[in-house]
């Protein structure tokens, strides 16, 4: 049977929109499109996603026109607001991780990170690596693929882009970096700060004590105890973020918040 040149255009044109919005989901997510996997994996898992999402996405669009590269831009800037709500969510517990290492005066501490280009603070550094495995054991990579796929359906290809008020729903939805950098290092944040008035009150009484000297290692010491124990809440405080998240994801991709 002779192949026809508009029905390969149609797959051509098809693969196109499906790798567009892929791509600018895996530049900007996390663990899926983090810098520590090697670059071949996340090659190879978005051509992938674009072979199993490619029948979702038809549109009679010529790829090379001017319509078409304009509907290429759009796919990739939606994939790519995606990903970035999601991200907010991990910025955010390392944000927190990072208030807490200076309140213990540990922000001298730091370990080279990939993922951000650059070093941050080990303790940062250890709140990213807990919720990334909180992430997985939830099955919440499955369920980014998942809605990517949901999208194909709830915001076709060539009905609108994210628009205006998408752009700012991703921009609401950032003040959760702060919000909830402060849930998750506010338990231990109240303790070293407990600690650090307790200091002030024996500085006052014993002028003479040498808190530079004292204060240091038992502020760390109990700075360890105290995020110790707020660990219980890191995983509400994470699932209330990406409960969050996934309703604004939702909002971006048309479906239901």
């Amino acid at each position: 049977m002779p192949l026809d040149l508009g029905q390969l255009e149609g797959w051509v044109g098809s693969a196109c929109w499906a790798l567009a919005r892929i791509s600018g989901l895996m530049l900007v997510a996390p663990v899926l499109g983090a810098n520590t996997i090697p670059m071949r994996i996340r090659l190879g898992l978005t051509v992938l996603l674009t072979v199993v999402l490619a029948p979702l996405a038809p549109l009679d669009i010529r790829p090379l026109s001017a319509a078409g590269v304009a509907t290429l831009a759009q796919q990739v800037l939606l994939g790519a607001a995606v990903g970035f709500v999601l991200k907010l969510v991990f910025e955010a517990v390392s944000f927190g991780g990072q208030f807490v290492s200076q309140a213990m005066s540990l922000g001298f501490a730091e370990v080279v990170n990939p993922g951000v280009g650059g070093t941050t603070p080990v303790l940062s550094q250890f709140y990213t690596m807990l919720v990334t495995l909180m992430f997985l054991a939830m099955n919440g990579h499955l369920q980014l693929i998942d809605l990517l796929a949901q999208s194909f359906r709830t915001l076709p290809v060539g009905q609108g882009g994210i628009g205006a008020d998408g752009l700012w729903g991703v921009l609401t939805f950032a003040s959760h970096l702060f919000a909830g950098a402060v849930r998750v290092a506010l338990p231990a944040l109240t303790a070293v700060l407990v600690v650090n008035l307790g200091f002030g009150a024996i500085s006052r009484s014993a002028p003479s004590m040498n808190l530079f000297a004292v204060g240091f290692p038992i502020t760390i010491c109990l700075g360890m105890v105290a995020v110790w124990l707020a660990l219980r809440g890191l995983p509400s405080a994470f699932d209330s973020l990406t409960t969050d998240a996934w309703e604004a994801m939702r909002g971006l991709t048309g479906g239901t918040p």
